[in-house]
């Protein structure tokens, strides 16, 4: 190869020298002139040399850039000159060239037997020629899955290059089995980078089996995967199941005595006696599927092992404030309940199936409720795949789930907060530490990271962060997610919307990318407030108001003189 081509267009054109080390072993900076101003922040470039005799490409992202020419200060002090006036009138203006040094941070050649990059380290000699990398070769080496691949997400391109000229793939092997995090501020592009994934896995060379934990209602657009040729292949064609609230249903018995003391806050020690021995007592009594009547009477009874029958001394239990008190709260949350059921739930198989997404509307219920209804889903969900790999659930069992499943969920700062313990928080940390021996992966999606479990955030090994401006937020996204690089972390306050920086196991480097256009409509979007405010006072929305109050049509009036 020879290192001094001068061809501009040329992939392998030198744009740039080596001046020395950087303040890192594993950094260097060059010097470039770059008139082409390709040289940006979060670039890839590389210089050769001899490992183990033979030649290699060593890949390194550009992480600082600094001019070495400035203007003095002087050639500045009338704004209404520029200085590079100034510069022609001294005699400047030939010897002033833009040079820049820019600090580069080594990633290594990339070795296919290990689909990782190895650092030599043997950081380049000074005088060494820096190139710019190929398209061909980012999109080689970059990520772990290439485009319509089994096992890939194409979920956009890297960002320093032009739209679509390398394409970047999720390994979705990887994020599926280490779990997934979706960092963003509000109206970053989290929820439409999270469909764009969804979209990916149901696509024919995935087949996923996906379930959506939306408490806002914002996912019900997915279901027009269903009949797009996009989606179609090989007599495939995914399904897409929305749950809306009126449809979710609990059975009572699955709920544990957490659940209970979660959904009755506020209780007395005497109160928590009390529902402990209950509930203690109901399940040895009636098993595993007992009702909520059941539970009441042995409540009424005092938690006894067998109930009163004596009516003197039921009235007596009655009377007790605390079995009262109990007695009508227990009523009041889950006697009339139209989610929480003695015989009726979601059953496994109908929410997890391969080729199907179903998702899981809450935007309609009671904050606790949700972080219930998810806990006893997560905890049912688990052990089904428990069971069915340890063979202690065959088919026909209610628990037997003989394939993998991933769960996403939306504002999961709820369902696993900071410096606070809601029922959702341990199964979530349970299965995000050992769900991977038995196929349960979660996808954590939050506007407020510095909200967020330390503890759930640091043990997502896929990381999708996107604009982020908080700096206590910030600051949780540095400490919890290690493979992000310092020079990218710099970045987060300045992408623009649908710009995201992904890093961990699914792909081979951190890098910046573009979002890809989601192929369903976007489900959250903002409302357009002035636009509807407008149309309140067109003539149809105003003929309609009449008509439908009984109201005779009234003549045109100039409201432009209304307020003279």
């Amino acid at each position: 190869m020879n290192n001094r081509q001068t061809d501009a267009t040329s992939p392998t054109h030198c744009i740039g020298t080596t001046k020395g080390p950087g303040e890192s072993a594993h950094e260097y900076t060059f010097v470039t002139p770059d008139a082409e101003r390709r040289v940006k922040t979060g670039e890839f470039v590389y210089y050769e040399a001899l490992v183990e005799s033979q030649t290699r490409q060593i890949l390194g992202r550009v992480t600082e850039r600094v001019p070495l020419r400035l203007y003095p200060d002087t050639f500045m002090a009338d704004p209404a000159v520029p200085p590079a006036e100034v510069a022609a009138i001294l005699g400047f203006l030939e010897q002033h060239h833009e040079l820049f040094e820019v600090t580069v941070v080594v990633l290594g050649y990339y070795e296919p037997r290990l689909g990782d990059f190895v650092n030599p380290r043997v950081p380049p000699e000074s005088g060494s020629p820096i190139y710019i990398a190929s398209d061909d070769m980012l999109a080689t080496v970059l990520a772990q899955k290439h485009l319509n691949e089994i096992g890939s997400a194409h979920v956009g391109s890297l960002l320093s290059r032009g739209p679509g000229a390398v394409p970047i793939c999720l390994d979705v092997r990887s994020f599926t089995s280490t779990h997934l995090a979706i960092i963003a501020s509000t109206g970053a592009g989290k929820s439409y980078l999270a469909s764009v994934l969804i979209e990916e896995m149901m696509k024919p060379y995935n087949r996923a089996s996906v379930l959506i934990v939306d408490p806002h209602g914002e996912y019900h657009t997915l279901q027009e995967m269903m009949g797009r040729q996009e989606f179609r292949g090989d007599g495939y064609e995914p399904e897409v199941r929305v749950i809306r609230p009126d449809q979710i249903k609990v059975r009572t018995s699955s709920l544990t005595l957490g659940d209970f003391r979660y959904l009755l806050p506020n209780l007395s020690e005497k109160m928590h006696y009390q529902l402990g021995r209950t509930y203690n007592a109901t399940r040895q009594k009636y098993g595993d599927k007992w009702t909520l009547g059941q539970f009441m009477v042995m409540l009424r009874a005092g938690g006894q092992d067998h109930p009163v029958t004596d009516p003197d001394a039921d009235l007596e239990l009655e009377e007790d404030v605390t079995i009262g008190a109990l007695v009508w709260r227990v009523n009041s949350v889950l006697g009339h309940s139209k989610i929480f059921h003695d015989f009726e739930h979601m059953a496994l198989g109908e929410l997890f199936r391969p080729g199907q997404c179903t998702v899981l509307q809450l935007n309609e219920i009671d904050q606790r409720e949700q972080q219930v209804i998810v806990a006893t889903l997560l905890r049912r969900l688990n052990q089904g795949r428990m069971d069915t790999e340890k063979g202690l659930a065959g088919e026909g069992d209610e628990t037997y789930l003989p394939y993998p499943t991933f769960v996403l969920i939306e504002e999961a700062h709820n369902y696993a907060p900071a410096n606070a313990e809601v029922v959702t928080t341990h199964i979530l940390k349970t299965i995000l530490s050992e769900g991977r021996k038995f196929g349960v992966s979660v996808g954590l999606i939050s506007q407020r990271p510095g909200r967020l479990d330390s503890d759930v955030l640091s043990q997502c090994m896929t990381q999708c962060i996107m604009r982020i401006v908080n700096p206590i937020d910030q600051a949780r996204v540095a400490e919890s997610v290690e493979s992000v690089g310092r020079d990218l972390l710099k970045e987060l306050p300045a992408l623009s919307k649908g710009q995201v920086i992904v890093a961990g196991s699914a792909v081979n480097t951190p890098l910046l990318c573009r979002v890809r256009g989601r192929i369903t409509p976007h489900g959250a979007e903002d409302p357009d407030a002035p636009a509807r405010w407008q149309a309140y006072f067109s003539e149809t929305a105003t003929a309609r108001r009449q008509r439908d109050q009984g109201l005779p049509a009234e003549p045109k009036r100039d409201r432009s003189r209304m307020f003279k």
